[in-house]
């Protein structure tokens, strides 16, 4: 039954086809394939492959010796699984060094970039050629990477915590100030207008209708980029910036891989509960 009804709906399609077109016309086909469409797809293609093929000659690697030695990370996987609470105060206190510059970054680059995204914002600054001029000072500072600033900062201050702040502090400030603004200039007019129509000044046009409309979305930003800060501060230890990656970076190479192997099992544990958090907080807030 169900094939004769398939083949009396082909049949019926097929003969309203007809009755539309003529006997002798072939119905309109859909292209599949339109080149001068598709043109910035295949010039994309082209120099990812020509830009692979030259960073793969540039490299110089010895493919046959890392074929090699690759079945030894497996080994290293499995040495690093035996863990080891060898000067585990250590460990943990470093741990926490890595969550303090997280969290103290986060914290000032968030001031910062609510100051920075209010003048970069079109319909709240208050000079209109402020605008492009900061926005184009932030994609400056985030073009550069984070571990840059920091290197920048640690010339400068010495190793520590409080360059690790500063540096990963600068690219924080710049995400803030850039996704800050997108959310200012998205509140409506009307809302503006209706405040400053009752006498309102632009710090209170601010606080009293960008703010509580653009909240949400502050917040889910806000926890998304403390993902982002925790995993590039656990990274910026291995660069003197103070941290767990310290503690890691010096265990491997003493090959203490327990050690090294207990750090990342916290650092893993850390980042997912950060995850499931930020995913909660997405869930919950309605941008």
């Amino acid at each position: 039954m169900f094939f004769e009804g398939h083949n009396f709906n082909l049949m019926l399609e097929q003969s309203l086809i007809q009755a539309r077109y003529g006997q002798n016309i072939k119905p309109p086909r859909i292209p599949v394939g339109n080149l001068k469409r598709d043109m910035p797809v295949y010039v994309f293609l082209i120099f990812f492959g020509i830009l692979t093929a030259a960073s793969l000659a540039l490299l110089n690697a010895d493919w046959h010796k890392l074929f090699q030695r690759f079945p030894r990370l497996g080994k290293v996987f499995l040495d690093m699984a035996h863990l080891s609470t060898e000067r585990f105060s250590l460990t943990l206190l470093t741990f926490t060094e890595t969550v303090t510059v997280a969290a103290l970054a986060l914290i000032y680059s968030l001031v910062f970039g609510l100051f920075l995204g209010a003048l970069a914002a079109e319909n709240i600054s208050p000079w209109k050629p402020l605008s492009p001029l900061i926005k184009s000072f932030l994609a400056f500072i985030r073009a550069v990477p984070t571990p840059v600033w920091v290197l920048l900062v640690l010339a400068s201050m010495g190793f520590g915590m409080a360059s690790g702040i500063m540096g990963l502090g600068f690219h924080a400030t710049a995400f803030f100030g850039m996704v800050f603004a997108q959310l200012f200039e998205e509140v409506p007019d009307e809302a503006i207008e209706a405040v400053r129509a009752a006498g309102a000044n632009r710090a209170q046009v601010f606080f009293a209708a960008v703010l509580p409309s653009s909240l949400s979305g502050i917040i889910v930003w806000t926890a998304l980029r403390f993902e982002t800060n925790y995993q590039e501060a656990a990274i910026l230890g291995m660069v003197g910036a103070g941290g767990v990656g310290y503690t890691i970076m010096a265990a491997m190479n003493a090959y203490h891989f327990g050690r090294a192997g207990l750090a990342v099992l916290i650092v893993f544990v850390f980042a997912l509960g950060i995850e499931l958090l930020s995913t909660f907080i997405k869930g919950r807030v309605k941008v």
